[in-house]
């Protein structure tokens, strides 16, 4: 398996690596879109974060349960051993991080007929899939806005009830399937379809750098790693750590971040002041706002955090303006300005 490159190692980005983190800390926020240029960092940003992720407690079974999770949340031998009064065994185990690849079959995704048993002992067995694996964890796509409908008609099935049901030959199987979304892409190579893209709670645009000191250190630290990862990583483990530890603290903060009315009502005002659709914006919003409040270690959420975070959570979410030229990203930052100020 290759070394993945430092997440702290990450040069500029700062709201891609922000996002991502954000996304780990509380995973309701429902995951992360990074479009941009090639060759921007998006997938060794996303990589790099599965090393920093605390281990979670995990039920033996195939689906690595939450062994106190409700009956909802558990796959049917866990739920069995439950009502059978058995109690259910954990262990630590990292937390995984599933690539999804552009060629994968269907049968490979949400899982299919298990068929070495069924020609070698005639039994119907299933052969869980790719997002038997995510549970749990975080599922990444790369060049996501390339996938197959019939792929993205699954994914949504599974994001909006967070439960994969597989009918073939035969069978009937039912398994949990919560994961954090989190797909890279070049929108020059095609656009992603609404319904997915609304499935997104975060949207990042990443762009290529400018300045001649941060291009020049991006080439650098990529050759350095490239010459010796095992020393590369050695060298940024503290960094790394650090970042972990964050991520740890921020979780176990989460539960007592509050959300003040008054934040609450601006965030609101700012939602209806950009016609966005429906009330997952404002929700997007405010989760995103939490979790960045606890991973800055403060306990009540300021308008400040929701500027912090307003254009990831909102630029995709507008409807397109043929008397407004100008993209998403300028939209939401003149919203903002003309209700906060500077």
């Amino acid at each position: 398996m290759p070394i993945p490159f430092p997440f702290s190692a990450v040069v500029a980005q700062e709201e891609m690596k922000r996002s991502l983190l954000m996304a780990a800390i509380d995973p309701s926020i429902g995951g992360v879109l990074v479009f941009g240029d090639r060759g921007t960092g998006k997938s060794t940003a996303i990589r790099g974060l599965a090393a920093l992720l605390p281990k979670m407690r995990a039920a033996d079974c195939t689906y690595h349960c939450d062994p106190e999770a409700s009956d909802d949340y558990l796959c049917e031998e866990c739920r069995t051993k439950k009502a059978k009064g058995t109690n259910i065994k954990g262990h630590q185990v990292q937390v995984p991080v599933v690539d999804l690849p552009l060629g994968a079959t269907e049968d490979r995704v949400i899982g299919a007929l298990d068929l070495e048993r069924a020609l070698t002992k005639g039994e119907k067995a299933f052969e869980p899939g790719l997002l038997a694996r995510a549970h749990r964890g975080f599922l990444y796509i790369d060049e996501v806005n390339l996938l197959e409908d019939h792929l993205v008609d699954s994914l949504l099935d599974v994001a909006a009830s967070g439960q994969n049901l597989v009918e073939r030959e035969g069978l009937s199987v039912r398994h949990p399937a919560r994961f954090v979304l989190v797909g890279s892409g070049n929108p020059e190579e095609g656009e992603l379809r609404p319904q997915l893209q609304d499935r997104f709670g975060l949207s990042v645009e990443v762009k290529t750098p400018t300045d001649l000191p941060t291009r020049m250190k991006v080439v650098r630290l990529r050759d350095e790693f490239e010459r010796d990862p095992n020393a590369f990583v050695e060298k940024w483990k503290n960094k790394d750590a650090k970042v972990s530890r964050q991520i740890q603290k921020a979780k176990k903060l989460l539960p007592e971040v509050e959300v003040p009315d008054r934040t609450l009502e601006e965030t609101a005002k700012l939602c209806i002041k950009l016609g966005t659709d429906g009330l997952r914006g404002e929700l997007t919003v405010i989760r995103s706002a939490r979790a960045l409040a606890a991973l800055q270690g403060d306990k009540t959420v300021t308008v400040d955090h929701v500027k912090t975070i307003a254009v990831s959570a909102l630029r995709h979410r507008l409807r397109r303006d043929p008397l407004d030229e100008s993209g998403s990203t300028s939209r939401v930052e003149r919203a903002i300005k003309e209700l906060f100020g500077e």
